[in-house]
């Protein structure tokens, strides 16, 4: 395992660690608010607000877990019976059009920025770009995948199984999981 891997899989341990960190304290806001609702007729108002702007970030960075584990579906009917040339043509072409979309995705936040760096949310009155700053993170990272996935294509250091990036199945999928 070279050192980008090793990078790599600590980002995403680091990444998965916050995942987890996120889910649990939106798991206590809401039941905690759940609570102080039913139990003492009031509630913590920030706690709505705030849970939806961790599932945001939640999402996000499982986007990004799932784009190294290789683990979101699609259709791979059509690529497996293709020759090994056929599958890199595709591999290549899927990874060049998954990377332009990181970078409007990027851009997209970027021009966004000051508005949402401007505009507060209307509970907690954070700015917005706490929130929605996540898509630099997720283009960034996501991009960076994509791009060692290219380097490795380029370079012909990519094995057959690793051609398929997509499963059918969400079992299929699982079982192709890196360690």
């Amino acid at each position: 395992m070279d050192l980008i891997d090793k990078a790599t899989k600590a980002y995403c341990k680091l990444l998965e660690l916050l995942l987890v960190a996120l889910l649990a304290v939106m798991v206590v806001m809401v039941f905690g608010n759940v609570v102080l609702r039913y139990g003492f007729n009031s509630g913590l108002d920030f706690s709505e607000e705030l849970s939806r702007f961790f599932f945001i970030w939640i999402t996000f960075l499982g986007a990004i877990i799932a784009m190294r584990q290789n683990a979101h579906l699609g259709l791979d009917t059509l690529i497996r019976v293709l020759p090994r040339a056929g599958k890199k043509f595709c591999f290549g072409l899927s990874n060049a059009l998954m990377l332009g979309c990181c970078v409007l995705m990027f851009y997209g936040t970027w021009r966004q920025h000051q508005i949402n760096a401007t505009t507060m949310s209307a509970v907690t009155g954070i700015p917005m770009i706490w929130v929605y700053g996540v898509g630099y993170l997720a283009s960034v990272a996501m991009g960076a995948l994509i791009a060692g996935n290219l380097i490795k294509l380029a370079r012909g250091r990519i094995g057959e199984s690793d051609l398929i990036q997509v499963h059918d199945s969400e079992d299929d999928a699982l079982a192709h999981v890196p360690a």
